[in-house]
Formats: structure tokens, C-alpha cells, sequence
């Protein structure tokens, strides 16, 4: 017989991955986005519904219900190609080119020295171009990897990860299944970093880790895992143990190949270090710094400053260039464009600052992702995947009110412009500084299931940084 608290939130659960399956396969693309604000709605109300339905769970229940979640969410992202990125075609390529023993950063996918790599799949010789300009090559090709004129912007890790994934299958959808594999692996490193909490859900049942993670398949799953089991080493060390330096020693790495992979989950890096002694810090930065640099040096060795790639080309491209800014939407209606990056800069700075000297070493994550969300906040990106770093750092904290930022960046993607740009991240603003006073009093409020203690209950108070 089915327990009676557990019912609820089965159902609620089987509707959010029904819900998400015909958002994958039936819910719009970026050519046809007017279905995609309905789905995605849809998609957030079951997801807040079987989170809080999720609280009045016994125990000896959460840990098998998030896993099977999190299993069913990830799945459904695998039936159908990606919807509304391309970015996978890239990684697909970046693959090809280095089983070809080349490297990633020396040429354009356009290169005429890399024509005996091209295929139908990334390559079609007929029919219209979808995608348009962004997909044509200097002569004209039509290609389904996105500016094909240019180099590749990924670091080494995610490089290094195109790679193995080159062997099985060389494909989109090989890649796509990969991203499931994450996600499902970051559920499993989250359920051990905090012990079984019902927090877990908050990343497993995402309704972004269907999009983002597992059909659009961007490689910055990849890094949230490598951060949540960094932050979960640094956490765990305990002052005296023989074992405690090995684990900020690997820690730190973890956090470096994190960087690796896409360079934001260096924001995490002010929650890691707070409040440590200098040995630990200095440890920990050797890791990291460690990990980061070793993994440039066989790309540096076969391309030089080209591992660069289009990195810079990339800044100025989203408007993050002097004279043309199309980011920091919430500080420009109070401050001159040309003091825009400098003050972003700077409020950055201060929440890391503050981190620093007042958080918890023993919640990192904590730290992490009030820095993180608050360089979001301010750069305020149109690509809703850089969010998932937050969703998984509300996963381990428990702040749920940040995950209004890649809600936010969501909308942006959507809807396009500098109005929509405020919009989204002011109402994700409002909801940071509303958040904690309305969890505060739903945790006061909530009941409790019999034999749960109040500490496991969902959500969960965080101490304050």
C-alpha cells in the first residue's frame, strides 16, 4: 500500500515528467517560441509542487524518490534531438577533430584543412540553412555547428570531454546521453555531500536539467558536478585528521578542472576559502591552480595563446565591450554605460569579499552561491544554462529563491531585448531579498512528518553568510 504523504507527490512527480516530454518533443523551438513560455511554465509550477510535496515524505522514501526523479526527469530530455541550442554540434566537432589528433584551438571548423572531417551530419549539402548567417561558413556552406568562421571558445576540460565522448557513437545524441549521465551523476554527488537531503530534489527534478543538461546537452553540467564534489571535499575535511589536507588537495582540484570547463565555477572559489587557516588556503589554491593550469598545458603545447580561442571575439559579441554594452542591466538606469563593467566589477568584489571573511568553512556552497548568483545578477547573460551552477548550489544550500536567476536568463533567452533584460533580472532581484522572509515563515509553519527530524525538513533554513 502506498503511503499516504508519498502518493501525492508520485503524482505530482509523473505529471512534471509528462509535463517535461511533451515540452522536449512537442513544446516549441527557438523558430516557434510562443508554446515554449506556456510548457516552461507549466514545467516550474509542477516542479515547485512536487518539491513541496516532497516534504511531507517519510525518509526511508526521499533518497529512492529524488534518484528515480531525477532518473525520469534526465530520460525524457533524450526524446528528441536539441530543441533550442546547437551547441552540441560544436562539441561534437571539437570531438572529431581531436580523434583526428588535432587540436580543438588550431583551426575554424571551416578550415579547408579540416574538409576531410566533414559529414552530412554536421555538414548538409542541400536544403535551407536553419539557423541562419550563424550557421554559414566565409564560402557559403551551410553547417549545423554555429559560427563556423570562428575558433572554439570551450576550455581544456570540456575539450578533454569532447574527446571521450568521440568513441561512443561521434554524434549528437551521444552527447545528449552523456548530459543525462551527469545529471543523474550530480543527483548521486549531491545526496552524498549532504547526507539524503530532500535539497537534492532541487537539481534532480529541475525542470533546466531536462532542457539545458540532458537535451541541449551543454557541457556545464560537467562543471557542476566537478564543483559539487569539490565543495563537498572542502566540506568535509575536520581539523586534525590526517586526511583532512588530501581531501582540501582534492578539493581544490575538483574546483580547478570545474573552472576548466566553462571558468564560472571560479565564483565558487570566495565560499571555498572563507574563513580557512593561510595553510589551508594555500593548499587549496595549489589545487585548483594546479588542476586548472595542467590541463592547459597539451593544448598549450600543440596551439599556444590560440587555446584562447574565441574567447574575446565572444566578451564582445554578447556586449560586454567597452562602447557596446548590452549586459548589467539592473545597474545601467543608474550609472554611465562606460562605468557599467567597473561597477559590476566591484559589487562582485564585495559579496566575495564579505564571503570571505564571513562564511562558513564548513558550508562552502553557501559562499558559493551567493557569489555566483550575484554575478548573474549583475552581468544579467541571455543563456539560461549558466544558471545551472546555481540550481545545483541551491541543491546543496537550500535557497530556493536563487533559482528565480536562471529562470530569469530563461525568460531573456526567450524574449530578447534590453526591456526583458531588466524585467527578468529585476523580478529575480526581488525575489533574492524577498526569499528569505518568506522561507523563514513557511518554515515556521511547516508540519512536520512523523519521525523526520526538523533539520531534514524541505526547505531548510541556511546560515547566514
Amino acid at each position: 500500500m502506498v503511503n499516504r504523504a508519498l502518493l501525492p507527490c508520485l503524482l505530482a512527480l509523473a505529471a512534471l515528467v509528462g509535463a517535461l516530454a511533451l515540452t522536449v518533443t512537442g513544446g516549441g523551438t527557438l523558430g516557434h517560441r510562443a508554446p515554449l513560455y506556456v510548457w516552461y511554465a507549466a514545467d516550474a509550477a509542477l516542479f515547485a509542487l512536487a518539491v513541496l510535496l516532497l516534504r511531507r515524505v517519510p525518509d526511508c522514501h526521499v533518497v529512492p524518490l529524488v534518484l528515480a526523479g531525477g532518473v525520469a526527469v534526465a530520460a525524457v530530455g533524450l526524446l528528441a534531438p536539441p530543441r533550442t541550442s546547437d551547441d552540441a554540434y560544436r562539441y561534437v566537432w571539437d570531438g572529431r577533430v581531436q580523434a583526428a589528433g588535432i587540436s580543438p584551438y588550431a583551426h575554424t571548423p571551416d578550415d579547408p584543412a579540416l574538409a576531410r572531417l566533414r559529414d552530412p551530419g554536421l555538414w548538409p549539402t542541400a536544403g535551407r540553412c536553419d539557423g541562419g548567417s550563424e550557421r554559414l561558413t566565409v564560402a557559403g556552406d551551410c553547417t549545423r555547428i554555429n559560427r563556423p568562421a570562428v575558433h572554439t571558445v570551450y576550455p581544456p576540460v570540456a575539450e578533454a570531454w569532447f574527446l571521450v565522448l568521440h568513441p561512443f557513437g561521434g554524434g549528437v545524441r551521444g552527447v545528449q546521453a552523456a548530459g543525462a549521465l551527469l545529471a543523474v551523476a550530480t543527483t548521486g554527488a549531491l545526496l552524498v555531500v549532504r547526507r539524503a537531503s530532500r535539497r537534492a530534489a532541487l537539481w534532480a527534478w529541475c525542470p533546466g536539467v531536462t532542457v539545458w543538461s540532458v537535451n541541449d546537452a551543454h557541457v556545464d553540467t560537467l562543471g557542476a558536478l566537478l564543483l559539487v564534489a569539490g565543495l563537498g571535499c572542502v566540506a568535509a575535511r575536520r581539523p586534525g585528521n590526517g586526511r583532512s589536507g588530501r581531501r582540501t588537495v582534492n578539493g581544490g582540484a575538483l574546483i580547478g578542472a570545474a573552472v576548466a570547463v566553462k571558468l564560472l565555477p571560479g565564483l565558487a572559489l570566495p565560499g571555498a576559502l572563507a574563513r580557512r587557516p593561510l595553510r589551508e588556503v594555500v593548499v587549496l589554491l595549489a589545487g585548483t591552480l594546479g588542476a586548472f593550469a595542467l590541463s592547459y598545458l597539451p593544448y598549450v603545447a600543440a596551439s599556444g595563446v590560440g587555446v584562447l580561442g574565441y574567447l574575446p571575439g565572444y566578451l564582445r559579441e554578447e556586449g560586454y565591450e567597452q562602447g557596446h554594452l548590452d549586459r548589467f542591466g539592473l545597474l545601467a538606469p543608474f550609472l554611465p554605460a562606460a562605468s557599467l563593467p567597473w561597477a559590476a566589477g566591484a559589487v562582485v568584489a564585495g559579496v566575495a569579499l564579505r564571503v570571505l571573511r564571513r562564511g562558513d568553512p564548513a558550508r562552502p556552497w553557501s559562499g558559493a552561491l551567493l557569489v555566483t548568483g550575484t554575478a548573474l545578477l549583475v552581468v544579467a547573460p541571455a543563456y539560461p544554462w549558466y544558471g545551472l551552477l546555481v540550481v545545483a548550489l541551491v541543491a546543496l544550500d537550500g535557497r530556493w529563491e536563487w533559482l528565480a536567476v536562471p529562470a530569469a536568463g530563461q525568460y531573456l533567452y526567450l524574449a530578447g531585448g534590453y526591456q526583458a533584460q531588466q524585467a527578468a533580472y529585476g523580478v529575480a532581484l526581488a525575489c533574492v531579498v524577498v526569499g528569505p522572509a518568506v522561507r523563514w515563515a513557511a518554515g515556521r509553519r511547516a508540519p512536520r512528518t512523523p519521525g523526520t527530524p526538523a533539520g531534514n525538513r524541505m526547505p531548510e533554513r541556511s546560515t547566514p553568510v
